[in-house]
């Protein structure tokens, strides 16, 4: 791995394989003294996480009124989620003694994942990956399959066999 590295993007979502993925980057990774090494989360939006809407109100209540409680149960569902994942990388990064920025975003993880890459000016993206079958990539997607596909900067892809 070369030594010029400015600034290395490592997607983790609370999986294994992300967190294999961030493993691998702090073994392997070497970066410029100026250099930083940056997580990164992407949390879905509320709408996202139920699907469309938590159904309607019962009684001939509104169906297309948002319940406003149900939201917030759901956002604060998902920050503690997201503190979670976050707790865990950083603990494999004090394990290693290594210095880490974070950041957590909102919205689709490929689009975001790939919009970090270029506001970043990464040198490099590390990610795990599931390893789905055709099948299954096929009606879920693949965030991984999207980024190498569309990021301006080499991607390392790890799988767990």
């Amino acid at each position: 791995m070369p030594e010029n590295l400015g600034c290395v993007l490592v997607a983790v979502d609370g999986s294994e394989e992300s967190m294999n993925a961030l493993n691998w980057a702090l073994d392997n990774v070497k970066l410029r003294p100026d250099g930083s090494l940056v997580t990164i989360h992407v949390q879905s939006p509320p709408s996202i996480a139920v699907g469309l809407n938590p159904g309607s109100i019962p009684f001939g209540g509104p169906s297309d009124v948002e319940v406003p409680a149900f939201t917030a149960a759901i956002e604060a569902h998902q920050r503690r989620i997201t503190d979670a994942i976050i707790t865990h990388a950083m603990k494999i990064c004090a394990d290693k003694n290594a210095e880490v920025k974070t950041q957590i975003l909102i919205g689709d993880p490929k689009e975001k994942i790939c919009e970090a890459v270029e506001e970043l000016h990464a040198d490099l993206l590390v990610m795990g990956c599931r390893s789905f079958g055709p099948i299954k990539r096929m009606f879920l997607g693949s965030v991984s399959n999207y980024c190498s596909n569309h990021v301006s900067c080499p991607i390392m892809i790890l799988e767990v066999q």
